[in-house]
């Protein structure tokens, strides 16, 4: 029985140790992880610009792809946003660097310089987003005088490159040039419009005071780029000056304005060359724009009440009693139509009652009918 008992203790002594060990394990591993956790969360803190994680590029991924075989209709718009609009003002302040915002053209010559975005040449208007036309850094600031140093870390495959504040001529780009990728879809019966790819244009004057030249820099597609515009805030309305958007949100829900210059066609032309007087020119931009604003309105069969108004208001342009642009405009108001059985009849002629002719006798012949 003694013997029982030791062994009993010994048991419970040996199974203490260990718990006491593994608690000690626990507590260790749960201060290092925790120290892990709290030194990356320093490190996000202390780094600098917008941060985008691997998650937030596969959404803007996903979202991105399309299905080309489920698009029934599909046109390329080339449009040039002049930013003394004030409706795209939005892409061109802050002129400088204030903490926590920045404008357009900045955000992206950081994320070009330091390796995150690429770029692609600006071939006389011949979009090819291709390894073959990837934009060579280096020679691009050389090219527009912008200064620069090799950042840490920078190798001859993957070269990065550190620009100041001061040195990104943020003020001289005053207009950009996008590609507008117009569908419809017949999966969700609906017409969307996005912007694939966006060029800043460099405003720069001559030495001896001449007028600024435009200089189109470069192409950046937007799906790389949206991450970090999603993270870039911005205030679109000097009433409100809470930013309640982004860069993102701006594209996405175009709120931008801008004249479309070119349409994709077999020639390659623009727009100017295609119809070279001013009036001809503004002609088409219109024409273009209400081709694309009414397209998916001629999808639809009409209704009933639809097409008693369309002939109604015809017939009443045909008859001359309403004008044609005020039916197209106003509310189609029901105009009673002829009809030719309720003609108005002309007005009877009276007859004057014939006189009784005289008898020869002096008796009066009765009119009374006889059997």
């Amino acid at each position: 029985m003694k013997l029982k008992f030791n062994i009993l203790r010994n048991s419970i002594a040996v199974l203490a140790i260990a718990g006491t060990a593994l608690f000690a394990d626990a507590q260790a591993t749960d201060s290092s992880s925790s120290s892990i956790r709290r030194g990356s969360r320093e490190s996000r803190e202390a780094a600098s610009g917008p941060q985008v994680t691997q998650r937030m590029q596969q959404f803007f991924q996903d979202d991105a792809s399309q299905n080309d075989a489920s698009m029934q209709w599909m046109r390329i718009i080339y449009r040039t946003l002049d930013l003394e609009d004030p409706a795209n003002s939005a892409l061109y302040f802050p002129e400088e660097a204030v903490e926590g915002e920045e404008n357009l053209f900045r955000l992206i010559m950081h994320l070009l310089a330091d390796g995150k975005i690429q770029a692609y040449d600006y071939v006389d208007g011949r979009e090819n987003f291709t390894d073959r036309n990837r934009l060579n850094v280096a020679e691009t600031l050389d090219r527009f005088y912008i200064p620069y140093t090799q950042a840490k870390g920078s190798t001859e495959k993957n070269p990065r490159y550190e620009i100041q504040d001061d040195d990104i001529p943020s003020y001289e780009i005053l207009s950009y040039y996008i590609i507008e990728r117009w569908t419809f879809d017949t999966r969700t019966n609906r017409k969307e419009v996005k912007v694939e790819a966006i060029c800043p244009v460099l405003h720069r004057a001559g030495d001896f005071g001449s007028e600024a030249m435009k200089y189109p820099m470069f192409w950046v597609r937007m799906e790389p780029l949206r991450p970090y515009l999603a993270s870039q805030d911005i205030f679109i309305d000097d009433d409100n000056n809470l930013a309640k958007y982004t860069y993102d949100d701006f594209f996405a829900m175009n709120l931008y304005k801008g004249d479309i210059y070119k349409t994709r066609n077999h020639s390659g032309k623009s727009l100017m060359q295609l119809y070279p007087t001013p009036e001809a020119l503004e002609h088409a931009r219109d024409s273009i724009q209400k081709r694309l604003d009414s397209y998916d309105a001629n999808l639809w069969v009409p209704t009933r009440e639809e097409l008693i108004a369309a002939r109604e208001a015809r017939e009443a342009a045909e008859n001359g009693t309403v004008d044609e642009d005020a039916t197209e405009k106003a509310p189609k108001a029901r105009v009673p139509r002829r009809n030719p059985r309720n003609k108005q009849s002309k007005p009877k002629v009276q007859k004057e009652p014939k006189a009784p002719k005289a008898s020869s006798g002096n008796a009066v012949r009765s009119v009374r009918r006889r059997k």
